[in-house]
């Protein structure tokens, strides 16, 4: 999952040389942080957060074919 975010963000961003994905928990949930440069955080969130709810919503499809559960947190620096 950490390497479908790190593509998508990179696919959207300005500066993907800057683009971070950590992954972070255990077996009932796995949190993804994602950090990116902040001139392109707002690329990454999108008008009233549809660009992030669309990441959050393809990492909770593909969690649920692997019967996980991932949560998407956008990390300012």
């Amino acid at each position: 999952m950490k390497e479908l975010v790190n593509v998508i963000a990179k696919a959207l961003v300005d500066r993907p040389d800057e683009v971070r994905v950590d992954a972070h928990g255990g077996a009932p949930v796995t949190v993804i942080e994602l950090r990116v440069s902040p001139e392109d955080l707002g690329k990454i969130i999108g008008r009233q957060g549809r660009t992030a709810k669309s990441i959050r919503t393809l990492l909770a499809a593909a969690g649920s074919k692997q019967h996980k559960r991932f949560t998407l947190e956008i990390v300012e620096d």
